[in-house]
């Protein structure tokens, strides 16, 4: 929350009208909003209220309103206030929404103040605006807000409070005649009035003096056009401060006048520390900056002047954004661009040289992020301001932040294409980056469209081994996962990988992301073996000491090994591995981050197959209603931990639940993946299970023969997907009294599992245990005996006896398998 100015003389009377009009609101918590002019102490009065009632509160929180993306960063900061199980490091986005459902609920706290300041956008900020048992207090110049909430309206101060606050802010240096007339001169302006004291206490001018001076400056400011919402009196008083500290020390106005190019939220202490070579080169305040001493002095002394306020315990200062735009108006043309690259220098030194996908560096770049709009970074053609901005849009992908890059990277596109054509370096990398948000965000069409220009365009401009074309190349294997071309995604990667490592070396982090990658692929087509050594290789090397894979990679790998130990039918391993995992991401990027929101469906899979039933259900829930909270319905993940959830009421008897999950679900899954799909096959394949087990087996018998027919046609029959089907296709036959047709799917089915995943495979031996049903039914005995003897051997020995399983095959009851759709 921002300091107190310990000068505010109360506007009693407002604050008790305030005061009363939140405590009035028993039954129906309306938020309240502060309007007025800037400069006339909206925010202050918010603070003011803020400590003068603090205790009436359980918790108070101050939100900067201007910038839908530092909304969200300080709702973020608010989840973790909540102690709500999310990681410092977590993803914005679902931060955020995290600490807006706490307050709704009042969970752990009733007594809540939430200020949101300068919130000039109405209708984002009531959108998100929490309705619950505390307290919502707005600050804005946006007199809009009088027909959405109940409103206060600030004006200036009484002439009574402007003479007490001068008074108190120049002690022994002003009579109350001298006040009243120096109030009636600023015209009652808060801001002006805090200026004209700082100037006094700092330079010891006299009131007459200040007054003739006021008047010399009131009379060229009236021929300069302000805008109509800078206050004349704010704009002489400021003009008369600067005039000052231009005599007293010039060297303090150009860092003041940079920083009218930063946004009005806290500026980070450490950006004005020296520059490194790469960013002092064409700056104006390097040599300044370069004497840490001298810097100090002039922050010191921006601070009495009141144009900046400084936060020693944040490390951070603060300009008004009137004197902002006073600063910037009162600059040429020539002079507005120069202050501005000044400012894009600073920030782009103080990104250098973290990277966005490092957790331990969200902070900093956290404390950067207010300030990448208002300086307008995404209109500078300096290749390094260009680096910086692609580097806040990663950060805010790889946070979980979507939304906001995506806004910031369409923006960049636009102006860059604008200026440097679409061949620029910057501008592929910028819709590389593009297209990336746009796979997360669900637009797989989109993603793979674009990629595919893409890569044709950067292997003609910047060479097949390019930096950026083997990141291309690299993402765009993930569209041909998406796209169900799964053998095509083989080769492609097989060839990424090889051009990584000639490239990069073996065991660099983007090759290390190559070979994952790769190891996906073989999973995908059921080479379980490869994928498992591949996959242990790749986490083995992304663990070790100095590797500088980012957690986020290093989750990924894990979870991909937690995988094809599951699907190589090791469910207690897997269970053990995904668990590491699953602590690893709340750990390390929060319990809503996407990718820990993934290892938790996967593990919820694992505990499900290891008949941890309750537990796997629990978790399937909790996933699944983080997935649509986050990113809503028509998203790959919420699809996947949809029928995650589905698959485990089913397992724990919750049957007409899971159909009725799964109707919803399956036209979803053929609108985001098309009609033939694989997925969308999956997907039919589990709707046609719980037909059956729901007394629609007739039903499960088309919807099984047209899913089986698809598999065949995109993966061949030789495949883990098609034989999951097949095996569920046969029970249906049987449900039906067809056993002599389930007798021969059975069959075909269980000697193509056998040479593909071998007799000892769960999924192996649950098609050898239906095949002992259906020959009992047929009244072969002889061959059901031996063929349930060696089943149930084998079952023993690989998922141990009491495995549910089990039990089912010894009682010659028929074992049903669902499908889980890959994370890709």
């Amino acid at each position: 929350m921002p300091q107190r100015n310990m000068n505010f003389t109360g506007r009693v009377d407002l604050l008790r009208s305030l005061h009363e009009g939140l405590m009035s609101d028993v039954t129906a918590v309306v938020p309240h909003a502060l309007h007025g002019l800037g400069g006339v102490g909206k925010t202050q009065l918010a603070i003011e209220y803020a400590h003068r009632f603090r205790t009436e509160y359980e918790l108070v929180w101050w939100i900067p309103a201007d910038q839908p993306m530092l909304v969200k960063s300080s709702l973020a900061g608010l989840a973790r206030e909540l102690r709500l199980p999310i990681a410092p490091s977590t993803g914005v986005e679902e931060a955020a929404e995290a600490a807006l459902d706490a307050l709704r609920r009042g969970v752990p706290y009733t007594k809540w103040l939430l200020i949101f300041d300068n919130a000039d956008e109405v209708e984002e900020i009531n959108a998100i605006t929490p309705r619950g048992p505390g307290h919502v207090l707005i600050t804005s110049r946006n007199h809009t807000w009088q027909g959405v909430v109940d409103t206060l309206a600030v004006d200036v101060f009484p002439r009574a409070e402007s003479i007490e606050f001068l008074i108190k802010r120049v002690p022994h240096g002003i009579t109350e005649a001298e006040a009243d007339e120096l109030a009636e001169a600023l015209g009652d302006l808060p801001l002006a009035l805090e200026q004209a004291g700082a100037l006094q206490v700092e330079t010891t001018i006299s009131v007459k003096d200040y007054l003739r001076l006021l008047d010399e400056q009131t009379t060229r400011l009236l021929g300069t056009n302000k805008p109509a919402d800078y206050p004349l009196s704010m704009s002489a008083a400021w003009a008369l401060s600067v005039s000052q500290l231009t005599t007293r020390m010039p060297i303090a106005v150009d860092l003041l006048r940079c920083c009218a190019f930063f946004g009005p939220e806290p500026i980070p202490r450490d950006l004005f520390d020296r520059l490194p070579p790469e960013f002092a080169e064409g700056s104006m305040l390097a040599e300044t900056l370069a004497d840490p001493i001298l810097t100090s002095r002039i922050l010191r002394e921006l601070g009495r002047y009141a144009l900046v306020r400084i936060d020693s315990a944040s490390r951070t200062l603060q300009i008004h954004r009137l004197v902002q735009a006073l600063l910037r108006d009162e600059l040429s043309a020539e002079e507005r661009e120069a202050m501005r690259k000044e400012a894009h220098l600073l920030l782009a030194a103080a990104a250098d040289p973290y990277e966005p996908d490092d957790t331990a560096a969200w902070p900093r770049f956290g404390g950067l992020l207010g300030h990448v709009t208002p300086a307008q970074v995404d209109q500078s053609e300096d290749p390094r301001i260009r680096r910086f901005t692609l580097t806040m849009i990663r950060y805010l992908y790889s946070s979980g932040d979507f939304k906001s890059a995506q806004s910031l990277v369409d923006r960049c596109i636009a102006q860059w294409r604008a200026t440097s054509g679409d061949d620029d370096q910057n501008v592929l990398s910028a819709q590389r980056h593009q297209a990336i948000i746009l796979r997360e965000l669900g637009s797989l069409g989109e993603s793979f469209a674009l990629n595919q220009r893409l890569l044709v365009r950067m292997r003609e401009v910047l060479g097949e081994d390019h930096e950026e074309t083997l990141l291309l190349r690299n993402s765009h294997g993930a569209d041909l996962r998406f796209r169900g071309d799964f053998a095509a995604a083989l080769q492609h990667d097989l060839d990424s990988l090889r051009r990584h490592e000639e490239v990069f070396g073996r065991e660099h982090r983007r090759t290390l992301r190559a070979m994952n990658n790769l190891a996906l692929d073989y999973l995908l087509l059921g080479d379980y073996e490869r994928a498992l050594d591949l996959q242990s290789t790749t986490f083995r090397l992304q663990r070790r000491p100095g590797s500088q894979v980012s957690s986020m990679n290093v989750l990924s790998s894990w979870n991909g090994l937690a995988r094809v130990v599951r699907l190589s039918g090791k469910y207690r391993e897997a269970c053990d591995i995904g668990e590491d995992a699953y602590e690893f991401g709340v750990e390390q990027l929060g319990v809503e981050h996407p990718w820990t929101l993934r290892v938790a469906k996967d593990l919820s899979i694992a505990k499900r197959r290891d008949a941890k039933t309750e537990e796997a259900l629990d978790l399937a829930h909790r996933t699944f209603e983080l997935q649509v909270r986050n990113v809503g319905m028509h998203h790959p993940d919420t699809l996947a931990a949809g029928l995650c959830l589905a698959n485990a009421q089913r397992a724990s008897g919750e049957t007409a639940e899971a159909l009725a999950l799964l109707e919803e679900l399956t036209p979803q899954f053929q609108t985001m993946y098309g009609a033939d799909h694989p997925f969308k096959y999956g997907c039919d394949t589990n709707l046609a299970l719980l037909l059956r087990v729901n007394g629609r087996a007739e039903e499960a018998v088309t919807v099984d023969n047209q899913a089986l027919d698809g598999l065949d046609r995109r993966l061949t029959r030789d495949h883990h997907f098609t034989l999951t089907c097949a095996i569920n296709l046969a029970s249906d036959l049987a449900e039906m009294g067809e056993h002599e047709q389930a007798r021969r799917l059975g069959e075909n089915t269980l000697s193509r599992l056998r040479d593909l995943l071998g007799p000892d495979h769960p999924l192996t031996l649950a098609a050898a245990a239906n095949l002992v049903v259906d020959l009992t039914q047929l009244g072969e005995k002889n061959e059901a005996e031996a063929l349930k003897a060696d089943t149930l051997q084998r079952y023993r020995r690989v998922l141990g006896p009491g495995h549910p399983d089990v039990d089912v095959a010894e009682q010659r009851r028929r074992l049903d398998f669902d499908f889980d759709p890959p994370v890709l």
